[in-house]
This record gives C-alpha cells, structure tokens and sequence, in this order.
C-alpha cells in the first residue's frame, strides 16, 4: 500500500526530484507568456492574420500529440474551417492552408520532411522545437519556429506549445482566448502545488491521493476534458507507472464489465467500505468537465446520477476565463500530481531509483 504520508514529506520530494521536475511543470505560466511573447516578436499577427482553407494539426510522439487533440476539441464543430490531424503532411496541403506542429525532438525527420514539404508549397506553418537541429532546418525560410525561451526538461513542453498554437489560432479568429490569462492561472496552480502546502491545501498532491494504489478511470464529460484525460494518462504512465483508463463518457458506458466496476466503487456501501477489506484492482472514478453551458450541464448530471461518489475535476469552479483556462490548468495538474505520485513512491528520481525513460 502507498504511504500518503510521503506526499507531505518535502526533504524526501526534494531529495528524489532530482531532475528539478516539479520546477520545470511549475514553470507552465511562465513558458506559455515567453511563448506569446516570442510570437509576437517574429510577427505571427502579420504571418497569421488571414483565415485559412483547412488548418492542419501535425502530432508527433510527446505532448504534442495531447495539444493536438487538445486544440480540435476547443475549435470543435462550430470552426469555421476543416480541422486536419494527421502524423504527416497530407498531399493535398497547399498555399492556403495553415500547418501547427511541435516536437520536443530536434532530430524528427518525419516531422522535418512535413515541415519542408509545407512549406515549399507555400503553406503558413508555426511550429513550437529547439532551434537547433534537421527539424529547424527544415523551417528555416519556411515556417515560423517559436524556440523554447524557458528551459525545461524534454516532456514539459506541453505549455509551451499549447501557448503557441492559442496565439496563432487567435489571430486567425478561430479561438478567442486570452493567453495571458493562461499564464496568470498556471502561476496560480503552480503556487496552489507548491511542495511546501500539505495535500489537504494541495490540489496536485491530494489527485495524487485519490489516484494511489487505484486504477483511475478518466473519463469526460465533454470533448476537451476527454483531451485533457489523455493527457494526464499519458503523464501518470510516464512519471508514476500508473495504467488509465481514458474515454468520453458516452463511451465509457459502453465497457459495460468496467462501467459496471466504477458504479460498485462510487455506490454509498462502497464509499463507507473498510478499505482494508477491499479486492486488489480498485478503480478510482475521475470525471472531468472542461466546457460549461447547459449541455455540459445535463451531461455531468446524468454521469452523476450514475456514479454518485465519483471525483468530479471541473476547474470552472475554480477559475473563470472560458474553457481554454480551465483545460490548461486541470492539464498542469495532473502533470504535478503524476510527479508527486512518482516522487514519493520512489519510482521517479533520486539516488538508485527509476529514472524516465529518455
């Protein structure tokens, strides 16, 4: 069984957070502003002032894939203009299209070949990577390459690109978003997480609570929250171990032996269970709510009539701004509550232990 008490224990955080991950997740307000900051200086206003005929959203391996799905779900239905993701280049992109991408890996050559390909048939590409490298290369005189200006760790740059996408997608007038309101609440989140603030003050440390020694099931209740979930599956996989289930949940109720689970461990008898006395497998129930209005509204109270004791992670109780906020916020807080779970159950960092997998 985990010992919670780890959670609070900050000398043995400190200790095993020797790749100063917490600092670099802590640092998501700071590179989504530098990110702005950044475009603004290279002219995305100019370069992506005009709508486009489609607009391509290119995922490679690491968070982008997570910002990718992340920034389809908040256009939704409603864009104006068809929404692409693909891992490559599609051949028909052309001079009136527009190309996003992001990629943690200097050395992607497939992501280099997209890049050059798009731009040698004269379509606006942003893409978020080191400067350094074939990727740059490959968009050098061809696209706008926004570089990291805060450092972080590989795997941290999900902010970052996240930043990035929102500014050239505002411009173009897809998404109304104010990024610099972004960057505030992640330095609010970030300061709400710090490792001093004990779990019961910490909402990092306390999801990290609620996910230990269970299988979480992260389901959500509408498009971008179900985007979010991925992506905090793939950060509890990566720094903590932890196996997610992952679905929206329309299809959540289609696993009908695992749906059947999740309302025997949300049921009254099950809340007030001796968790000594429980089966190994436990599930922990997390439903997650990005967009508000009325639909997400019957949508969250049909799931809770169902699971009546399952967590509900809606950070429109929290914070206001719209659904770009909220998402960006519940996605930096799974990435510190997957490093707390990771940290103090030893399987992250320090001397001797398990270190992420380069």
């Amino acid at each position: 069984m985990f010992d919670d008490s780890l959670l609070d224990d900050s000398t043995r955080i400190g200790e095993n957070d020797t790749g100063g991950w917490l600092r670099a997740a802590a640092h998501a307000g700071a590179q989504v502003r530098a990110t702005a900051e950044v475009a603004a200086e290279l002219g995305v206003a100019r370069m992506f002032e005009e709508r486009p005929r489609a607009l391509v959203l290119l995922t490679r391996p690491g968070v982008g894939t997570s910002v990718a799905k992340l920034s389809s779900a908040l256009l939704g239905p409603a864009c104006p203009v068809p929404v692409v993701v693909a891992d490559e280049l599609p051949p028909w992109v052309g001079a009136l299209d527009v190309v996003l991408a992001h990629t943690e890996d200097p050395g992607d050559h497939v992501l280099a070949e997209s890049i050059h390909r798009a731009g040698r048939r004269g379509a606006r590409v942003l893409l978020t990577a080191e400067p350094d490298g074939p990727v740059a290369a490959s968009a050098a005189g061809h696209a706008l390459l926004i570089p990291p200006r805060v450092p972080v760790p590989q795997g941290f740059g999900f902010a970052r690109a996240f930043g990035g996408w929102l500014v050239a997608l505002n411009t173009m007038g897809l998404l109304k978003t104010d990024v610099g309101l972004i960057a505030d609440e992640l330095d609010r989140e970030a300061e709400r997480d710090h490792p001093m603030h004990e779990s019961f003050v910490n909402p990092a440390k306390s999801l990290a609570l609620r996910i230990a020694d269970r299988t979480p099931l992260l389901w959500g209740l509408d498009h971008p929250a179900t985007a979010v979930a991925a992506h905090g599956a793939g950060m509890l996989a990566c720094y903590a171990g932890v196996v997610s289930d992952v679905a929206g949940y329309p299809q959540a109720l289609t696993k009908s032996v695992l749906h059947r689970r999740a309302v025997q461990s949300t049921s009254a008898e099950d809340l007030f269970a001796d968790p000594d006395d429980e089966p190994t497998g436990q599930v922990r129930v997390l439903l997650l709510a990005v967009r508000q209005g009325q639909l997400a509204e019957i949508a969250r109270r049909a799931a809770h009539e169902t699971l009546p004791g399952a967590d509900v992670l809606e950070p429109a109780e929290e914070v206001t701004g719209g659904d770009a906020v909220c998402a960006a916020l519940l996605a930096l807080r799974f990435e510190l509550a997957a490093l707390y779970l990771g940290l103090a159950a030893g399987k992250l960092g320090g001397p001797g232990l398990y270190a992420p997998a380069v």
